[in-house]
């Protein structure tokens, strides 16, 4: 009997939740929302359109299916966030001149809070004083068009080293004919990690005899990109959290560590060095603790 009752009880608890879920209503004006889109299931909404295993069936050509079907704007519903979809030219600038501050800020999704030390890198953070002091201190500091010319050097330098380093292999490992099997998408990977990684960090990584170094970087780098644009179950069904389906919220927050041990290593390196206070070229990192310690942000 008893268990009878526990059984009808947890029924009864999901259908109003369900009819919750169904009916509540929101907080804005439903006659100044756009409409939104038809076959939303309960609880998932719409993430069943997001599915598909070909060409045909991909996000953006279900999108434009809706949109021919529902017009230039539209909601869908991604369990319980609400987005939406604009497809016209003429909207879409208008959204992003008069009305730019309301697509300032991205979605607060669980790799932005386990990735970005809760919302606090430049690209995770929401639209607002800290966002536009970082916003200052990136376009002033390390984007400007001086701090770019200053650091001109490294892209020549590591594009000649790469090349010389190129010609050193097909001298050691050509065959008869004179030629030389090259992995192109590896070369390409080296030459831009050792790039960004000369103007972030001042530092080296392939060719300079710390192999099991680059190797955890790049590794590193490449899972934290690759979650970065992880939508988990729990981004569209909060109440999902805890389960932590897949595994993903663990590896975010795996990945945040290391990369904190391997860029916090970058800085201590940067603080026992000190800075001179002259004009020379410096990296990113040296510019960010200039500007720290002369409080100008």
């Amino acid at each position: 009997m008893e268990f009878s009752l526990s059984i009808y009880g947890a029924i009864a608890f999901f259908l109003l939740f369900y009819y919750y879920l169904l009916w509540s209503k929101p907080k804005t004006n439903k006659d100044k929302a756009p409409p939104e889109a038809g076959d939303a299931r309960p609880f998932t909404g719409h993430l069943h359109l997001m599915r598909g295993d070909s060409a045909t069936q991909l996000p953006h050509i279900k999108l434009a299916a809706l949109a021919d079907k529902h017009g230039p704007i539209f909601t869908i519903r991604f369990g319980v966030r609400r987005a939406v979809v604009i497809s016209s030219s003429e909207l879409a600038k208008q959204l992003f001149t008069t009305w730019d501050f309301a697509v300032s800020s991205r979605p607060q999704l669980r790799a932005s809070k386990h990735l970005s030390h809760d919302l606090a890198m430049f690209g995770f953070a929401p639209y607002g004083a800290y966002w536009r002091q970082l916003r200052k201190l990136i376009s002033v500091e390390l984007l400007s068009s001086r701090r770019v010319e200053l650091l001109s050097h490294v892209r020549v330098s590591e594009i000649s080293q790469s090349i010389n380093e190129l010609y050193k292999l097909w001298e050691e490992k050509r065959d008869s004919s004179g030629k030389v099997l090259v992995d192109m998408k590896q070369w390409f990977g080296d030459l831009n990690l050792n790039v960004v990684l000369k103007m972030v960090a001042g530092k080296r990584f392939h060719g300079g005899g710390v192999a099991e170094e680059t190797r955890r970087c790049r590794e590193v780098l490449r899972e934290f990109f690759r979650l970065g644009g992880m939508f988990v179950a729990a981004d569209a069904l909060p109440y999902l959290g805890p389960l932590d389906l897949g595994g993903y919220e663990k590896r975010m927050k795996e990945t945040a560590k290391e990369l904190d041990e391997i860029v916090g290593g970058w800085l201590e390196e940067h603080r026992e060095n000190g800075y001179s206070g002259d004009d020379k070229p410096r990296d990113f990192m040296e510019v960010l603790l200039s500007a720290v310690r002369d409080s100008n942000f």
